[in-house]
């Protein structure tokens, strides 16, 4: 019997956690993982300070229509608009930034993935080339950027709401931008097994509780400071965890099996 969707979320939770144990099973290859996140994490680090140092004029841009208030109420407001432009910045750069991280390492991740599979069983033999996998990575960000972009704006504006809409647009930011990191970092073990991006969702959707705990997870550790550099490989060895999981292959470990036997 499945778990329940509660358990089923923390078993996903869980799956990240042991891909962190690549680190033990293969630590060269991990750090080779760690280059290409630092690369694109320091740019982007760049970019957030400064949207940070100018959050304040920004947000009075935004408001205008508020100059004549009471400043009580100017400053909740243009607070509301800081937050909302911080939260649904963040949201964008935590998808891009996989996006863009697994294009530029691609050579990197796929000895990651690799090594991953291969503890679990049978590498799958349908891995696309080098310049194909680049082009179904571009092309698979390209296909979610829109929506992305669209919950972003309908996260900014439900961050606009005094108190509780900041709460609220963080908590969604959360599951939202979750599921796209999951739906990113799997495109990997997916795309090995002959997969479109079409099954890719459906087989995500079969087990939407466990994929959210997994990309959550994933989405709040890039949110720690120097957390997206460290996370990130160990984020691409869970992914082959939660791609068995979902197509109901085995996750056990095939050098403990072959002990046991």
């Amino acid at each position: 019997m499945r778990p329940s969707p509660f358990r089923d979320f923390f078993a996903g939770v869980g799956l990240l956690f042991r891909g962190f144990a690549t680190w033990r099973t293969a630590p060269g290859r991990m750090v080779l993982g760690l280059i290409p996140a630092f690369v694109v994490a320091a740019a982007f680090t760049v970019g957030l300070v400064v949207l940070a140092f100018n959050i304040e004029v920004i947000a009075a841009a935004a408001t205008t229509f508020a100059n004549d208030w009471d400043r009580i109420w100017r400053d909740i407001a243009r607070a509301a608009v800081a937050i909302a432009f911080l939260i649904a910045a963040i949201l964008l750069i935590s998808f891009t930034f996989t996006t863009i991280t697994l294009i530029v390492g691609q050579p990197f991740y796929e000895l990651v993935w690799r090594h991953a599979e291969s503890r679990l069983g049978e590498i799958p033999d349908r891995a696309p080339g080098f310049w194909k996998s680049v082009g179904l990575g571009i092309t698979s960000g390209l296909r979610m950027l829109v929506p992305t972009i669209l919950v972003g704006i309908a996260l900014f504006a439900l961050g606009l709401i005094p108190v509780v809409g900041a709460v609220l647009s963080a908590v969604l930011g959360t599951f939202v931008g979750g599921w796209f990191l999951a739906l990113e970092l799997t495109g990997l073990a997916f795309d090995a097994r002959g997969l479109s991006f079409r099954e890719r969702r459906a087989a995500l959707r079969s087990r939407r509780a466990l994929v959210l705990g997994y990309g959550a997870a994933t989405y709040l550790l890039f949110l720690v400071p120097l957390g997206a550099i460290v996370v990130m490989p160990a984020a691409v060895a869970a992914s082959v965890l939660v791609v068995r999981r979902t197509l109901g292959e085995s996750t056990a470990s095939a050098t403990a099996v072959r002990t046991t036997s």
